[in-house]
């Protein structure tokens, strides 16, 4: 509430101007009474000021008594006014109502109130509602219902005036009144279905389908309801569930009405005929009951129990119960708030309700009472919300509460997991029915409290807190060791395979040796290894489940520790019998061998021992073989199975059944037995076998000349040295495999994208030479099949053919008529959103309706094909001088000039025959053609005719088109005069020769019948009566003149015809999905019934027009860039709306709306999105029509059916309403908007907005959760808050006949469903989605984010991708999800963009093709994707969403639905466009909460389970497409970091220099191809391939080069090694100290310069501390590694290192808009320097103060726990290496290596923290009374440190180097102080020594500010490099017309000039 109240002010002139329009208001300030804006504990009189607001323009006192009334009854309801803005709203009504009482006095008829109150009532009854009684379509209903709503509060008001005035209600008022309470009671909103029977007649309800399901439904015979039970017409079994088991009425209308839709969908898809008796058909029913039974009958199986889904024997009753169990199961589920999220606990609830159900019917008897059974809960009102949703729901709101306060620690609190996986053990049915209060699933957790105070309440609580029942199953610890547990296949693998590699190589290299006895004696030794990894997964599954200790049942407990007896066991039998295998054994094996005895070598004796070891893997393998074995032995309940599987994996309730069929088994085997047969064989050869002689030679001398104190001087092994060579090349040894993955999956998508036939029409051009076949392949893919034409074959066939076939012309007139309309309708679409301008649209559209004048023979193609070929055509028939040769080839190889002239010639005629009406003249007219078609057929028309006339004939009838197409009367001698041209020119000139003298011969017949006329003014007279003119004008002969002209005119080829880049996109993206793969179209009554659902918080619904005119500190507006941006665009938009300029716009509020949805159209906002949603309804209503029309109405076209349904919309089944019926059935949009009802009552512009919506489109429904306030129901406290649930439509308005500005925009609520207490507990938007999901419809769900868009044309494919969902696509399951492609459309905002978008674009397409198909890992990542519906309600939903661990919500529904037996495909012939992020510091947000959430990911069970689930390959995929991929990114970074601290290590110990001397270490090959591996990482290369090889596919590969050419100028290469960082920092964090949160990053447009101190907060720690790092590592390499190699060496292989400083140290800065222009650099540094030195404090925020924002920044190690705390300490250490080593370097320091000098260096530190610490007491204590003395002490400090040092150059020779080198040495050892320091905070926060820490801190801040600094404030004298920086971010803009410079000075020009003016 707060936030949005808080957000009122600003957007508060929105409402101020309804209301004004509304005229409710008199004076400005009133903007509050909007009837909506209403205190939630009043919630109950806004219907009564609707109703004022509704009649004040009509009766202006009736409105004033109407708001009195409101005043009293507010008064009753809240009388103390403690409710939140009671009071203030109160005051301001009564001072209204005083304000209003004597103007409306005056203006009342009758004499007194009360009079004036009923003949207002009378009045309004008669106009309103008896007007409407007879209700037949949608629109009088709405209504109807409105004004039964305004009658009923109309009476309220009339009965308290008459009670004031003491007077009886009027007999004849008060029976109106009882017919209307009557009517309102059935007149309810509703959603989709109308179930009250005066809407029987609605289109919808007379579905015999839907009629059918409600019949069944009110079958209550034989049903025992309670005694004092009042029948009521129409009762159904929902009706009788509720008042046995107590759930809420609108719960029940909406499951009724789910239900209904359900049925009914299931069944017309089982009879596709329409079937006319209502008789529901079981097979539907048992449909139904299959899906949304299978998981609770799994559930128990599970738990060995039987179903209660007990069926009776009579065959009549089977339907009802069968009824019964599903709707009680989804009055549960729609009840169930935040446990939808745990469906186990679910299935529990259902199985004793629905056992108490059965016992009910049965008329069971309970032993305890003798009576009949009742249900436990009995039927009160909300019974099961309060006593079994309310009991579990707390539960979870204690466990979300403790996570907010023990922020990282996941184990501490059970999680939405935790508490459903209680009920995946038998011990749930411990919690009885009804469930018992003191079970321990109730008990609370243990209290940790700080303080004493509460050991009291702690001891009393503590009982109850030693049963707290802990973790379930698993638990999630930070710990690094995850990756390990949940993967260990793969790392044994790894290490298992180094390990043979290592012993290979020292032992020659050459593969042939391992052939060797001796040899591959060595290589068995890996068995040991992997006994001993094994041990290590044991001990590490103890440790890290220890918590769940108290949940795990014996048997899981029995498996952990007999599998670490076992690994322990073969850790000691593998060495021993491995001993007795060597003869002259060495080291540990002798010791082994002479402990036991020196028996004979019996090397058998190991064998035997490592084939026992082996035994269970290879079991495992043969059931890799056999996949259904595999399957079916875990999806088995029987004992001895379940027995035999226990070893191999734990029994769980998910994770069984998981594997694919053998085909898709071995298309990713094969993927990665090669992948995998690479990288091993690249490593041995380039990795490991060369580095082994260098090894060799450097253990075989010991070194002992050190240049440091040594403590280890007799080391023999240089095993330092080994391991500073080694480490940076086995971590690239780990990492590279996600290197081959990225080449190999780019491979693999790239032939499979070529085999899907993507990019087969990319360009126009392309688009053009198919468009012939485009018709057909359209009919083939998007029209239903009619007969049986053949299945599958249909589909491959007929796109590829387009002439083999001989067809009717029936077949291709209605294909033709079918393709017109939906291709108009995408084209109509296109102009909407103003992407085509008019002429472009009529180029592109095909005639509506098919010409009925012209031959079947003639396609009518549209006019941008045809463009300019007549014109062509003319000149060269006019210049061919007799010889028609040059013509005949160009007809011949352009087909679309010969159907240009068949059509114009066609038309030609039609249009002179339909205009000459007179005999005569067509007698005459007749012979000409007859003449002509002879010659046309005998071929000779050049050679005969003379050609040379035509253009003379071409002019006329073109003036003759231009005086049709104005159609004035006037005109007529006009056309006579043409006509009379035009035959003379043809009998004259054109046919003199044909025709010889037959003008003379109709002159000679005329004047035998008109004696006495001249022959001359007879030729004058013909024509003169004979035309019919004007023409009648239909939209058909509109259409043909208007194309006639156009393709007669139009001289320029219309190539480039559309000239917008999306829209070629678009049209040439749909054109080739049309030849893709698809499932074949359904029928749309056939199809799928689906529901969208978008969840919504705050973000901006449609821009307002001040947001879009203000500018920013650049002068820089939205509205401004958009228009650059989009020049095209805006200049359509202009064109549409009729106006010239921007000035135009402001003319109208219309126009201005219209501009506010062009801006809003082009940013990321609600309206976008709702606008793309409703195209499939629309889609839905044209399909519909094409599959329902009659031959006739197809032909006469769908927007005939359009206009005719506006005449016949009374009758109730016109086509059109039929249409948009069906469409009900079929599709919802459910936005879920969470805030919409507190938006609403604080007047917030966004609630206004998002009701705009639901009045533009009358299907959108928004969802949300409203918390209002009402008086408690213990009196204890006066008002407590309660939640709903509610639905809500745009309401239906009465109609405005008085005056045009009455009618409100209003909602009305449809369902408002209480819930047990606030949703949103964990994680916002999956609880967003989960509150709403209960009013969505259908089997099929789409999840939609707010920043995406849909297109029209891909809407069309919607139900060719549901029937998806019928195929089995690996052969063993159906889908579950259907992934869908995205096209990312914010990549032309700026190169970032542009970046940003191409890789995700190459995620969406290319990297999920091969998740899907080869590798069967795709999950889903919050992308358009299609749930099955039935399958995801009855399974925990379509998110998760437990606090933190579920940070990336969307991938675990993909988790979760592959764990559970699901499978998620992934088509890419639908496409649904999507926004990102665009400025870098977005982007970075972004990729920070990615990053987040894989570390939460890598904690979670989930990924634990799928690691040990799939089989070895898959798992190999889940691995590297998952977390894997953040975990190699952080390994890239950690090779850097191993280098050069071993370099380190080796330069400052004298150890490099001892080893270059004796020239053994040439071994730089190995080093650099690890780091040309991880520079490969780094450079962004692993996102680049699979982004070249999806443009290369898609838009061609010349293409892709030179985007990928474009994109390295561009600097792409910084920006990729720069998010490696902030994936890097977020990811490792998240591991060790947690932390995850969501990031809001604000989709806006970036064009704003972000000021140094922000960039510094964001990117200090994840950064810029690690690039100084490495920066001090490289220098002080080079420095003292210098002597003994040239500078090219150090260049090569420091070249990477030193690119990713510069990037992590100032990328923020190169891609910040003006990011080094002069005067905003000075204005940073004076923001910088106000933020460090401002102090912290309380409720500071971050962006204020340093202070605080380093509070806030190191808060994770607050929460991270001790592991955590001593992890970050060690960490630190490193930081006095540099110390260590550089004090031994120094000029003073040569001669001594004494430790002594090492302790002196720490003397110097603390000495100089000492006089530091001095001087900062001294400034507090002395600096106001003893200035002097403090000034003097400052001075006498600075001369003793000069005297120092001046002694120090002096006598020990101290050199500038050793100064310098002094400073690196002693920063480092600050930094790694102040590390300890805030780790250790919680010891140190509350002593003296934190200001000291925190001063230092700040010192170090300052510095590393100014380092940053300086080299910005260089460049920026540089005006040329600011120019530059423009130019390279804003690139991709600059090429479409926005031109930054412009926008930076110009418009400031522009404003200036027009305030002149």
């Amino acid at each position: 509430m707060a936030s949005s109240s808080r957000r009122g002010p600003e957007h508060q002139p929105g409402p101020t101007r309804r209301i004004l329009r509304t005229q409710t208001a008199g004076n400005l300030g009133e903007s509050i009474f909007d009837s909506e804006v209403v205190p939630s504990s009043l919630v109950e009189i806004a219907p009564i000021l609707r109703v004022a607001n509704e009649v004040e323009s009509s009766n202006p006192r009736v409105a004033y008594l109407c708001r009195f009334y409101a005043f009293e009854k507010a008064h009753r309801l809240d009388p103390t006014s403690s409710g939140r803005g009671v009071r203030q709203f109160k005051t301001a009504l009564l001072q209204r109502l005083e304000r209003e009482n004597d103007p409306t006095l005056k203006g009342r008829v009758k004499q007194s109130d009360a009079r004036e109150m009923q003949s207002f009532y009378q009045h309004y009854y008669k106009k309103y509602i008896q007007a409407l009684q007879n209700a037949a379509d949608k629109a009088d209903r709405a209504q109807l219902t409105k004004a039964y709503q305004t009658a009923a509060v109309l009476f309220e008001v009339l009965k308290a005036v008459n009670l004031t005035q003491s007077l009886e209600v009027d007999q004849s008022i008060l029976e109106t009144h009882n017919k209307v309470e009557e009517k309102k009671k059935i007149y309810v909103a509703y959603n989709i279905l109308p179930l009250d029977p005066d809407s029987a007649n609605q289109a919808i309800m007379r579905y015999p389908e839907i009629q059918a399901a409600v019949t069944a439904l009110r079958n209550t015979r034989g049903l025992p309801w309670p005694k004092e039970h009042e029948k009521k017409p129409n009762e159904d079994l929902l009706d009788w569930l509720q008042r046995m088991f107590g759930f809420q009425n609108d719960n029940v209308a909406n499951q009724r009405e789910h239900l209904i839709l359900l049925l009914a969908n299931v069944h017309i898809r089982q009879f596709p005929k329409p079937d006319q008796q209502p008789k529901l058909d079981d097979r539907a029913l048992t449909d139904v009951m299959k899906k949304l039974f299978k998981n609770y009958k799994k559930w128990c199986k599970y738990l060995n129990r039987k179903s209660s889904l007990w069926l009776p024997s009579i065959q009549q009753e089977v339907q009802q119960r069968k009824l019964l169990y599903m709707g009680l199961y989804l009055l549960i589920w729609g009840e169930a708030a935040n446990l939808r999220f745990m469906p186990e606990c679910l299935c529990y609830i259902y199985h004793h309700m629905a056992s108490e159900l059965y016992g009910m019917l049965a008329g069971n008897v309970s032993p305890m009472t003798g009576e009949n059974i009742k249900p436990a809960y009995g039927g009160d009102e909300e019974a099961f919300l309060r006593k079994v949703v309310t009991p579990i729901y707390n539960v979870i709101r204690e466990e979300a509460e403790r996570s907010k306060k023990i922020k990282s620690k996941h184990s501490h609190w059970r999680n939405y997991d935790d508490l459903n996986e209680y009920f995946w053990s038998a011990d749930c049915f411990r919690l009885g029915w009804p469930m018992r209060a003191d079970a321990d699933f109730f008990c609370k957790p243990p209290v940790t409290s700080r303080n004493g105070k509460n050991g009291a309440q702690e001891s009393r609580a503590n009982n109850s807190s030693d049963r707290w029942m802990g973790k379930i199953n698993f638990v999630e610890i930070r710990s690094f060791w995850h990756i390990f547990r949940s993967f260990d296949r793969m790392w044994s693998f790894f290490i298992l395979s180094l390990q043979a590699m290592i012993i290979l190589a020292w032992n020659g290299g050459s593969l042939g040796d391992i052939f060797d006895a001796g040899v591959f004696k060595q290589v068995l030794s890996i068995f040991i290894t992997a006994a001993i990894l094994k041990l290590g997964q044991a001990i590490l599954d103890v440790v890290l489940s220890w918590k769940a200790r108290r949940s795990m049942s014996l048997a899981v407990k029995l498996r952990y520790v007999l599998k670490l007896i076992s690994s322990a066991a073969w850790v000691v039998i593998l060495p021993v019998t491995y001993a007795f295998t060597w003869e002259n054994p060495s080291g540990l094996a002798r010791t082994i061998k002479g402990w036991l005895g020196n028996g004979q070598n019996q090397p058998s004796l190991y064998i035997l021992a490592v084939v026992i070891y082996l035994s269970p893997n290879m079991l495992a393998s043969l059931l890799f073989l056999f996949p259904f074995l595999r399957r079916f032995l875990e999806r088995s309940n029987s004992k001895i199975i379940t027995f035999m599987m226990w070893w191999a994996q734990p029994r769980l309730f998910v994770g069984r059944g998981m594997h694919e069929g053998a085909y898709s088994l071995f298309k990713y085997t094969m993927f990665w037995v090669l992948l995998l047969a690479t990288k091993l064989v690249f490593s041995y050869m380039i990795e490991i076998k060369p580095l082994v002689q260098p090894t060799k030679d450097i253990m075989r001398e010991p070194i002992r000349t050190f240049q440091w104190h040594e403590f280890f001087p007799n080391a023999n092994n240089n095993i330092g040295v080994v391991i500073a060579l080694w480490s940076p090349i086995m971590l690239v040894y780990f990492m590279d495999t996600q290197i081959w993955y990225a080449i190999f999956s780019t491979l693999v998508g790239g032939i499979y994208g070529a085999f899907r036939r993507l990019g087969e029409i990319r360009t126009l051009g392309m688009l053009r030479s198919r468009f012939e076949s485009l018709p057909r392949a359209f009919n083939a893919r998007l029209i239903p099949v009619e007969k049986s034409e053949g299945g599958k074959w249909r589909r491959i066939r007929i796109p590829l053919s387009s002439k083999d076939e001989v067809r009717s012309p029936e077949v291709i007139k209605k294909e033709t008529a079918r393709f017109a309309q939906i291709w108009n309708e995408i084209i109509t679409s296109f102009r909407e959103e103003d992407l085509i301008n008019n002429k472009e649209r009529d180029l592109l559209l095909v005639p509506y309706s098919k010409d009925p004048d012209l031959e079947d023979n003639i396609i009518q193609w549209p006019p941008f094909l045809l463009a300019s070929k007549i014109p062509i055509a003319l000149d060269m028939a006019s210049d061919s001088d007799g010889n028609n040769r040059d013509l005949k080839k160009r007809l011949k190889n352009d087909p679309y000039m010969l159907f240009a002239i068949k059509e114009c010639y066609k038309s030609f005629k039609n249009i002179i025959f339909s205009l000459v009406i007179g005999a005569c003249e067509r007698r005459v007219i007749e012979e000409i053609f007859i003449k002509v078609d002879e010659l046309i057929n005998s071929e000779k028309l050049i050679k005969q005719l003379k050609m040379s006339f035509l253009p003379v004939l071409y002019k006329k009838f073109v003036e003759l088109l231009n005086l049709l197409k104005t159609n004035n009367e006037s005109d007529l001698n006009q056309v006579t005069i043409i006509f009379q041209d035009m035959l003379e020119v043809v009998t004259r000139d054109i046919m003199d020769e044909q025709l010889p003298g037959l003008l003379d011969s109709v002159q000679g017949g005329s004047n035998k019948r008109h004696e006495g006329i001249t022959p001359l003014d007879q030729q004058d007279q013909l024509f003169t009566k004979a035309i019919k003119f004007p023409v009648d004008y239909t939209d058909a002969w509109k259409e043909k003149i208007n194309r006639l002209y156009l393709l007669l005119t139009e001289k320029e080829s219309a190539m480039d015809v559309p000239a917008n880049l999306d829209a070629r996109r678009r049209i040439s993206f749909f054109s080739n999905s049309l030849f893709m793969d698809m499932p074949n179209a359904p029928k749309v009554r056939n199809m799928l019934s689906f529901s969208v659902l978008t969840p919504y918080y705050r973000e901006d619904v449609l821009f307002t027009l001040q947001a879009l005119e203000d500018q920013n500190e650049d002068g820089v507006s939205i509205l401004f860039y958009l228009q650059k941006i989009y020049p095209d665009e805006w200049n359509n938009f202009l064109e549409r709306v009729g106006c010239k300029s921007e000035e135009d716009l402001r003319e109208t509020d219309e126009l201005e709306e219209k501009l506010r949805l062009w801006a809003s159209y082009r940013g990321q906002t609600l309206t976008r999105t709702v606008r793309g949603m409703m195209y499939y309804r629309k889609a839905l209503v044209l399909q519909a029509f094409l599959d329902m029309a009659k031959e006739q109405d197809l032909m006469e076209g769908y927007r005939a059916a359009e206009l005719m349904s506006e005449e016949h919309s009374k009758v109730g089944r016109s086509l059109w309403t039929q249409c948009q019926a069906v469409a009900d059935m079929k599709f919802a949009y459910v936005v879920s908007c969470q805030q919409y009802g507190i938006q609403k009552r604080s007047g917030d512009q966004h609630a206004q907005d998002i009701l705009k919506l639901m009045s533009t489109y009358s299907s959108l429904r928004v969802a949300y959760i409203d918390e209002v306030e009402e008086p408690s129901k213990d009196r204890s406290q006066k008002i407590e808050k309660v939640y709903y649930s509610a639905l809500v439509k745009a309401a239906g308005s009465a109609k405005a006949e008085d005056s045009a500005d009455r009618v409100q925009n209003l909602d009305e609520v449809i369902y408002k469903i209480k819930l047990p207490g606030p949703a949103i507990l964990g994680e916002g938007k999956p609880e967003n989605q989960n509150h709403a999901i209960i009013f969505t419809r259908g089997e099929g769900l789409q999840t939609i984010d707010m920043n995406q868009e849909h297109y029209m044309e891909e809407a069309f494919k919607m139900r060719n991708l549901l029937q998806e969902f019928l195929k089995k696509h690996d052969g063993v399951r159906y889908p579950s999800i259907l992934g869908v492609r995205e096209h990312i459309f914010t990549g032309s905002v700026s190169s970032l963009a542009w970046f940003m978008s191409n890789q995700e674009t190459s995620f969406v397409t290319i990297g999920q093709r091969v998740l899907a198909n080869p590798l069967r890992v795709r999950f889903h990542y919050g992308h358009p994707d299609v749930f099955d519906r039935l399958f995801h309600l009855t399974r925990g939903g379509i998110s998760k969403a437990s606090k933190i661990i579920n940070l990336s919500e969307d991938i675990f529904a993909g988790f979760n639905s592959t764990l559970r037996e699901g499978n998620v495909t992934h088509h890419e012939y639908m496409q649904v466009g999507k926004g990102r992020d665009v400025g870098l510091n977005q982007i970075s947000l972004f990729e920070a909460k990615i990053a987040n959430g894989n570390g939460e990911q890598t904690l979670s069970r989930d990924i634990y389970r799928l690691g040990h689930r799939f089989d070895f390959f898959r798992m190999l995929s889940c691995y590297f497409t998952t977390v894997g991929f953040y975990f190699s990114t952080m390994i890239t970074v950690l090779t850097v970091y191993v280098f050069l601290y071993g370099r380190l290590y080796l330069v400052l110990s004298g150890l490099d220099t001892a080893l270059a001397t004796g020239r053994r270490f040439i071994h730089n090959s190995p080093l650099q191809v690890a780091l040309a591996s991880q520079s490969f990482v780094q450079l962004g290369f692993l996102m680049a391939l699979p982004m070249m090889m999806e443009i290369g596919l898609e838009r061609g590969f010349r293409t892709a080069l030179s985007d990928f050419i474009l994109m390295q100028l561009q600097l792409a290469s910084v920006f990729f090694t720069f998010s490696l960082g902030t994936k890097t920092h977020y990811y490792g964090r998240t591991l060790l100290h947690g932390g995850a949160e969501y990031r809001e990053t604000g989709r806006g447009f970036v064009v704003f310069h972000a000021k140094f101190a922000e960039n510094y907060r964001l990117y200090s720690r994840s950064h810029f501390v690690k690039g100084i790092e490495l920066m001090i590592l490289l220098i002080v390499y080079e420095i003292f590694g210098q002597s003994y190699r040239g500078a090219i060496a150090y260049l090569f292989i420091t070249a990477s290192m030193w690119f990713m400083v510069g990037t992590w140290l100032f990328a923020p800065f190169l891609f910040n808009p003006s990011g080094f222009e002069w005067q905003k650099i000075v204005d940073d540094w004076t923001d910088w320097n106000k933020w460090i030195s401002n102090r912290g404090g309380i409720g500071v925020p971050p962006e204020k103060s340093w202070e605080s924002w380093w509070e806030k920044e190191h808060e994770h190690l607050k929460h991270s726990g001790k592991r955590g705390t001593v992890v970050e300490i060690l960490l630190a250490f490193r930081f006095f290496i540099y110390q260590y080593g550089l004090v031994y370097h120094l000029n003073i320091t040569k001669k001594t290596k004494s430790v002594l000098v090492y302790c002196i260096s720490w003397l110097v530190i603390f000495v100089i923290l000492f006089v530091m610490k001095m001087v900062s007491a001294g400034r507090r204590r002395l600096s106001n009374e003893f200035q002097l003395v403090f000034r003097l002490i400052k001075g006498l400090i600075f001369v003793t440190f000069c005297a120092i040092l001046i002694i120090l150059i002096a006598i020990p020779h101290m050199t500038l180097q050793d100064i310098f080198v002094c400073i690196l040495a002693f920063l480092p050892t600050g930094w790694g102080m102040l590390q300890i320091a805030q780790a250790c905070k919680p010891l140190l926060g509350n002593t003296s020594i934190w200001g000291s820490v925190k001063a230092l801190a700040r010192g170090y801040e300052v510095l590393m500010g100014l380092l940053l600094f300086t080299p910005i404030a260089f460049l920026a004298w540089f005006p040329f490099v600011s120019e530059f920086q423009t130019r390279m971010l804003f690139n991709q803009a600059f090429s479409r017309g926005l031109q930054i410079s412009r926008i930076l000075g110009g418009q400031k020009k522009d404003r200036a000039n027009r305030n002149k003016e």
